[in-house]
């Protein structure tokens, strides 16, 4: 008999794929989770039943989230990433020369482990000695961070349960404050075909705190309609106008020079949502 998982990603829509195995189930202390063996995508991260990340196409998403805004501001040093307990962006941050520290806030401490156990590949990095993990509240850590960091990124989950916090213009006052004065922002802000509404108001929000507001576009194949969106808030650098490389100091699989500045270039039906 055929084992196959299916996320609902809409009440109309959802992705299905073979599996080969469970290799890991488990509800802990803020949702559930599980680690599946998929034919297609590799070993999967599931959290809530929502696809988190996959061995085949995680680098798109770690880059995108990653790259876009540290290569924008010329010298960061010192970055937090709020959620992605997979450690995928981690991996990503420490290919920067200028990091110093790479802060992880992860309120669900078993994500980690787990994502340590099944993931190496993405997990990896968190085992290097600038990488300090905290176990506790994304939003109570920054909003005790002030004056802290070069860089903050929100890697959380869909906006439910303990994340629907993290896409509020509270939240983001908060982060512009844990930056320093010439700091840069970034989060996950869901699929524009399926989220508009949430991308409205939170490009609205990010508008209304930073001085620089930008989003941005990338391909995940197993999110939501394949689309993806980040959004910049900056105090100063604005990521049209970074200074790129004209080669990278290291090996990446989706972003380049090009595709960051080629990521801004926005659909029309997307530019028309903000």
């Amino acid at each position: 008999m055929d084992l196959w998982y299916t996320e609902k990603q809409t009440e109309n829509v959802g992705i299905t794929c073979k599996v080969k195995e469970t290799l890991h189930a488990e509800k802990t202390d803020f949702q559930d989770l599980a680690v599946l063996d998929t034919l297609q995508f590799g070993r999967m991260l599931v959290l809530d039943g929502m696809v988190q990340a996959t061995l085949a196409d995680e680098f798109v998403y770690h880059e995108m989230i990653t790259h876009v805004p540290l290569f924008t501001h010329p010298r960061p040093q010192d970055v937090v990433v709020i959620g992605g307990g997979d450690g995928g962006a981690i991996r990503e941050i420490l290919h920067h020369p200028s990091v110093r520290s790479a802060t992880l806030v992860e309120i669900d401490r078993r994500v980690v482990e787990v994502s340590r156990r099944f993931l190496p590949e993405i997990s990896g990095g968190l085992a290097d000695a600038r990488v300090t993990v905290r176990y506790e509240d994304g939003i109570k850590h920054i909003a005790g961070a002030k004056g802290r960091y070069d860089c903050v990124m929100v890697d959380s989950t869909e906006p439910v349960g303990p994340a629907v916090g993290l896409f509020s213009r509270e939240f983001y006052q908060d982060i512009y404050a844990a930056l320093r004065e010439d700091g840069i922002f970034v989060a996950q802000t869901e699929s524009p075909f399926f989220n508009q509404d949430l991308i409205r108001g939170t490009f609205q929000s990010i508008r209304e705190v930073f001085p620089i507001a930008r989003l941005y576009l990338a391909s995940v194949p197993t999110y939501p309609s394949g689309l993806w969106s980040f959004t910049v808030g900056s105090r100063r650098y604005d990521p049209l106008k970074a200074r790129l490389p004209e080669k990278l100091p290291f090996a990446t699989r989706y972003y380049t020079p090009a595709v960051h500045r080629g990521a801004f270039a926005l659909p029309a039906f997307v530019e028309a949502l903000l």
